[in-house]
């Protein structure tokens, strides 16, 4: 235990210069004592002899301490430092443990310079007396040089040897006890690599026991099982591995009830134990070190713990201390000892170019050698020795350890002989082989019933000179094996054992690369980095997932193969059918399969049970209650994704009945009810909610019998059917249906629970728009694992923008669009600063939905793009810890940079949905929703509607167009009688501002009066009556458009905009327009260019003079079928065409993007608009009269010129008689038609004024106005103040 308060006590300053020591001085005042920090004594710090990595510099600390940090500086005023180092630690000067981080070798950063001090806090604390450095890279300039501080403090335990027969008894004050919360902790150091640790049982089957399984720690726990054996308790995991390698490795098990925590030096582990009881059972005692005796025949023969154990607590008892007092049972042991003897074993650590050249005899007929190894390679070069006539090589192929004997004396001769398998598995194997007189024996892990023997054709012949690990002299005989990487331990030759110590002090032998007193083997595998039930499988190097079957792919089975929803496959292109889907994508909620409906333009996410329709209720319990349980495909867990990512969700529930009553309505006590999620009970039925007991039909009004709220409780014989849909998606699924009333005479029922249906993924269309480059949205800061993954869709028209950015402490992550088609991914590993960027071969700023995954995990980071374009690189091996950023995550702008402009959504990080809704909802400029389906469906939003996006899909704006429905399809038109008009004003400047004060009600923009350079006039008509002003459109100058239709039924343009003595005029003399059939008119005008198309002809151009101003000033209002005016107003117009006014249909009427008639006709629009006489709805404009294309040499309305001659004139006289007769006779059957259409008219006005069938848009105020002209005198506001500019005035 440490006795320090806070530790972080200075270590190697207060010690003697003999506690430090180093592997070489390059001169007297160049030794180690000299290396303290910010010491100037001596030459101001340590340097080696030799500027090499065979270098260290070693501290003494007198005592095992504990060490949190480690500090550093060159050498005093020099050019000498180091730039890289490592640590290794030991408790007695041997067997040294290099520091790990993140599964690797750790290399440190050091130095840059000789001053400056660099401080690197320590990620596992480290606990040893010695402590090693040795430096890896250095200045450039000169030599190694240190100087360095260790922070820490002092640590002392109790220590305890075990020799595999004694055990430690831990009495408990009564026989049994029943423990609801255990705390359990000890360190333990061993090189044997199975044992019990501590052990505990109890009469009823209860049970905990920590175990070395082939050096990996097993924990065992049963809180309990039934004696039926249906509830099953015994629980075991496994932590570890290579524990057996004789350094301290702690342990420490928290238990709650049910709940585990299994920590094994740093690394831990959390788990439920299995079946349904909370506490353990122990009866008498609980042993450490071994299985008490009287336990061992139930134990299985388990070999009890050989090594030392330290710090043992139990439930805040201290037992190493108890048993120095005496105060437990240590009877068992043989020799107690409070010390923690050293092993006599020497290992030796060998990379991929080491080898260890040791001696033996020459010339000996007789080759005996033998070692233990340890490795992670299938393949490798144990041992290489020549002989006399050939040579010898021992290696490991395939996972087998092979023996080849080459004789050159008989022609090459090859003798092979192999055995073991799966010698691979990082654990310690031991080799013999034996040559001797004419045959040679190869025997594998001390199992002599497996020895392999194979003849020798002649007498061999030592060389005396033995190679292992490698072989690298330049002769004719190297072997073409792989090198060794691993360890080897106990190498004897000549049936003697080796000492590998006098080989460290260069007595004996040679060596190259080759760290001796060590082994350095890592367990990749251990923790697990493949995630999702991978499979790890390791090399010396590094790991490998097998990801089969998993359901996902990557190089740590991080990534699903699946989409997350049924929405998602269906803009993918998919349609109906069966799919996997993953909601939570690299979450811990495995893939699962649903049916996916899309053939409407909802998705439907269909989860079937295992119930038939049906289904007869029997079987009831002897409460008279039959209990259905409904059962899925998938667990409560992968329901909930469906049902928590949906927008809507359904089931459909049936239960038909003779005599069975159902929920015994009105206000009796239920006789069924079903339970849903989480186990709660309802008792409301199909077509009803949560907390109404009742059916459909009772919500309805309309069950059987009105007394009651179920056709069922009416208790009748004959059949009758309760059904109905449960909406309440948070209650779903139903899992269990309990009727009640089935057991009288007579009672029968037949449930009908049908499949899940869920709609909508409110994930996957979770968006925001960024309405400035500055706008961003924040988070709080997320853990990292060491995996994580960040995917999202983006669409946007700018060719820069940071995405998205994350700054820690001293981690960062970054995600921005570079130069239109490239997406840069940046990220900090360690101190190393990782890119990946991904080039698109088409503009990713195209206002279209583009997708960004990136994923960085411990062997690679991805980059991928619209699920094409992708980059891999290889991750740096040091840096993954999980990142802790202690800054908050940036979606958007962040630290001054430019953000990203556009839209973005289904942001997930980790499998994690980030609400980007909801948090723009609470940010400025970020809006919630994005433009993302417009793009995909915006063409049927048609007539100018304009595309708006919805959560889940896009509705059609149609209030700037003349047009109705869901996809502004729809006309909107009216029938004017005789003298009615539409007038509608635009704002001049001063209500312009109101407006946009108070806004309009409507939502939409009233617009103000404007000076034009271009306008577009369309519309649609159907008339008989001529003449008439079809629009007519004033300003508050005496600039006007006109269309009116002549005597003749031609239709007149007539444009003012000043300029002209009188107003320019384009004649359509060529065809009679008043025909009754509909006509559609479209009227274009850019400065002196205007553009006429009629109905489906060719569009025509005409130029106004040259003379005429091209500014149309001040637009006052738009007439609709009248003009009634006040001003300055061409007196032909009023003359010839504005009475009576027009009577027919007009529709579709469009001023740029104001609709007047649309205005007028819709009461929900809040407009400055007025309606005089009768308007009746009317779509009679709808459909423009369909006539085949014509050839324009027979095209009437064919012209040459923008002063073209029409082949018909008003001016020009019939040539025939006979066009004289048919002119007489058309106008005979012109009256007729007249006068039937004015009885007709006559009729239906009639009728309206009686019977009130059609709705009329009379100007506000009428009813208080004394004639129609009042009404429109007092509903416009602006009617006075033009009044002031021109006391003339028209009442025609």
């Amino acid at each position: 235990m440490c006795f320090s308060g806070k530790c972080e006590d200075s270590l190697a300053t207060p010690l003697p210069y003999s506690s430090f020591s180093s592997s070489s001085a390059y001169a007297q005042g160049h030794g180690a004592g000299y290396a303290k920090l910010s010491r100037i004594q001596g030459s101001g710090g340590w340097s080696p002899s030799d500027t090499d990595r065979h270098q260290w510099l070693q501290v003494d600390l007198g005592s095992r301490k504990q060490v949190v940090a480690i500090a550093t500086q060159g050498r005093y005023s020099s050019s000498d430092w180091t730039s890289k180092y490592q640590l290794l630690y030991s408790d007695n000067k041997k067997n040294w443990r290099p520091y790990l981080q993140d599964g690797n070798i750790w290399t440190f950063e050091g130095n840059m310079n000789s001053e400056s001090v660099i401080r690197h806090e320590l990620q596992h604390t480290i606990l040893a007396r010695y402590i090693r450095l040795v430096p890896l890279d250095w200045s450039r300039e000169g030599r190694i040089g240190v100087r360095l501080e260790l922070y820490g403090c002092s640590y002392w335990a109790d220590v305890i040897s075990f020799d595999g027969q004694g055990v430690i008894s831990y009495r408990f004050r009564s026989k049994k006890i029943k423990i609801m919360k255990d705390v359990i902790s000890l360190k333990f150091r061993t090189t044997v690599r199975d044992g019990v640790l501590l052990h505990g049982e109890g009469q009823q089957g209860d049970y905990i026991s920590l175990e070395l399984r082939r050096a990996s720690l097993q924990l065992s726990i049963n809180l309990g099982s039934d004696q039926y054996g249906s509830i099953q308790g015994h629980t075991s995991v496994i932590s570890g591995s290579l524990l057996d390698d004789d350094h301290w490795h702690s342990v420490v098990i928290e238990r709650y009830r049910r709940n585990v925590n299994f920590t094994l030096d740093h690394h831990a582990q959390h788990f439920r134990t299995n079946g349904e009881f909370d506490h353990l059972d122990l009866d008498y005692e609980i042993t450490f070190g071994g299985v008490a005796a009287s336990a061992k025949s139930s134990s299985g023969g388990r070999e009890n713990f050989v090594g030392c154990l330290e710090g043992i607590t139990y439930n805040g008892d201290n037992i190493t201390n108890l048993v120095r007092r005496k105060k437990v049972d240590t009877s068992s042991f043989r020799n107690l000892t409070f010390s923690c003897t050293d092993s006599n074993s020497f290992p030796v650590f060998f990379n991929s170019s080491s080898f260890l050249q040791l001696p033996g005899q020459s010339n000996s007929d007789t080759l005996s050698v033998s070692l233990s190894f340890r490795t992670w390679n299938p393949n490798g070069l144990l041992m290489f020795t020549s002989l006399a006539d050939g040579w010898v090589e021992v290696g490991l192929t395939e996972s087998k350890v092979t023996v080849y004997i080459n004789v050159t004396q008989r022609k090459n001769t090859r003798i092979g002989i192999s055995s073991g398998s799966s010698l691979n598995d990082g654990q310690w194997h031991s080799v013999h082989l034996n040559a001797l007189e004419n045959y040679a024996m190869l025997t594998v892990d001390g199992d002599e019933a497996s020895t392999v023997r194979t003849a020798i054709p002649i007498q061999i012949q030592t060389g005396g000179s033995y190679y292992f690990g490698g072989y690298f002299m330049h002769t004719n005989s190297r072997s073409p094996q792989r090198s060794f990487q691993g360890c080897m331990q106990m190498i004897h030759i000549d049936d003697h054992l080796v000492d590998l110590r006098a080989v460290e002090q260069g007595h004996i032998g040679t060596f190259e690369n080759v760290s001796l007193d060590m082994c350095a083997i890592i367990d990749r595998c251990v923790p697990n980095h493949c995630e999702h039930g991978g499979h790890c499988t390791q090399t010396w190097d590094t790991f490998i997932c097998n990801c089969s079957g998993t359901g996902y792919t990557g190089a740590t089975c991080h990534n699903s193969m699946y989409q997350q929803s049924c929405e998602e496959y269906k803009h993918q292109g998919r349609s109906s059918g069966s799919y996997w889907i993953d909601p939570d994508s690299s979450g811990p909620i495995a893939p699962f399969r649903v049916s996916c409906d899309m053939t409407d333009e909802k998705v439907w996410t269909t989860v079937k049970n295992n119930l038939s329709p049906q289904t007869s209720v029997t079987s009831a319990d002897q409460e008279g209650k039959a209990v259905l349980k409904i059962t899925y495909n998938v667990t409560d867990e992968q329901v909930l994704s469906v049902t928590g990512n949906a927008e809507y969700c359904e089931q459909y529930v049936a239960y038909a009945c003779r005599m069975s009553r159902l929920l015994n309505s009105p206000d009796g006590v239920p006789y069924s009810w079903w339970v849903g999620r989480a186990n709660e009970r309802h008792s409301y039925w199909g077509g009803s909610g949560p907390g109404i007991q009742k059916c459909a039909c009772g919500i309805e009004h309309n069950c059987t019998d009105p007394k009651h709220y179920c056709n069922c409780d009416a208790d009748l014989r004959a059949w009758r059917e309760d059904t109905g849909l449960l909406v309440y998606k948070d209650h779903l699924p139903v899992s269990q249906v309990v009727v009640g009333d089935t057991s009288r005479a007579g009672s029968e029922a037949k449930l009908t629970v049908g499949p899940l249906r869920c709609q909508g993924d409110r994930n996957y269309w979770n968006a925001a728009s960024f309405n400035s480059p500055t706008s961003y949205l924040h988070f709080p800061s997320f853990r990292g694992e060491t995996t994580t993954d960040i995917s999202f869709y983006f669409k946007t028209s700018s060719a820069h923008g940071v995405f998205l950015e994350n700054l820690g402490t001293t981690s960062f992550l970054h995600i921005e669009l570079r130069g239109a088609s490239m997406v840069l991914f940046s990220f900090d590993v360690g101190s190393e600063r990782l890119e990946l960027s991904v080039r698109s071969p088409v503009p990713l700023n195209d206002d279209q939905w583009h997708r960004v995954e990136a994923e960085k995990n411990i062997k690679e980071a991805v980059l991928q793009v619209n699920g094409q374009y992708r980059e891999v690189k290889a991750t740096p091996p040091q840096g993954h810890t999980k990142l802790e950023f202690y800054s908050q995550l940036y979606v958007g702008a962040s630290s001054g940079q430019r953000g990203f402009l556009g839209c973005m959504r289904a942001l997930k990080i980790n499998g994690v949905t980030f609400d980007l809704e909801g948090r723009a909802e609470m940010t400025l400029a970020v809006s919630p929703g994005c433009q993302g389906h417009c793009n995909s469906y915006g063409m049927h939003c048609r007539n100018r509607g304009k595309c708006v996006e919805q959560y889940n899909g896009y509705s059609c704006d149609c209030s700037l167009t003349a047009y109705d429905g869901p996809y502004c399809t729809e006309d909107v038109g009216g029938y004017f009688e005789t003298g009615t008009l539409v007038r509608y004003d635009f704002l001049s400047e001063a209500g312009a501002f109101a407006s946009r004060e108070g806004k309009s009600l409507s939502g939409v923009p009233v617009p103000s009066e404007a000076n034009l350079t271009e306008e577009e006039l369309v519309f649609s008509f159907s008339t008989s009556s001529t003449p008439s002003i079809l629009v007519y459109i004033s300003s508050r100058t005496q600039d006007y458009l006109a269309v009116v239709l002549r005597h003749n039924g031609t239709l007149q343009i007539r444009y003012s905009l000043g300029g002209l003595t009188e107003p320019h005029t384009i004649d359509v003399d060529h065809r009679n327009m008043a025909n009754g059939q509909p006509h559609s008119v479209n009227i274009t005008r850019k400065l002196r260019e205007i553009r006429l198309q009629l109905d489906h002809y060719p569009v025509y151009t005409y130029s106004l003079p040259e003379s005429s101003d091209t500014h149309f000033n001040l637009v006052k209002s738009i007439f609709l079928g009248k003009v009634f005016e006040t001003g300055q107003i061409d007196p032909i117009l009023i003359e010839r065409y504005n009475t009576p006014g027009f009577v027919g249909c007009l529709s579709r009427v469009q001023f740029n993007s104001v609709a007047p008639l649309k205005a007028a006709l819709r009461s929900g629009l809040a407009a400055p608009v007025s309606t005089h006489g009768i308007l009746v709805p009317s779509n009679c404009g709808a459909s423009p009269l369909t006539i085949s294309p014509m050839a324009s040499a027979s095209d009437p309305w064919h012209v040459e010129a923008a002063g073209a001659v029409f082949p018909l004139n008003d001016n020009k006289g019939s040539d025939d008689g006979v066009d004289r007769n048919f002119a007489i006779i058309g106008g005979i059957i012109s009256i007729v038609i007249f006068i039937v259409l004015c009885i007709m008219v006559f009729v239906i006005r009639h009728m309206f004024r009686h019977k009130g069938s059609y709705h009329t848009n009379e100007a506000k105020g009428a009813e208080s106005a004394d004639c129609a002209d009042a009404a429109i005198i007092v509903n416009d506001p602006a009617f006075t103040e033009t009044i002031e500019e021109s006391k003339k005035e028209w009442f025609i």
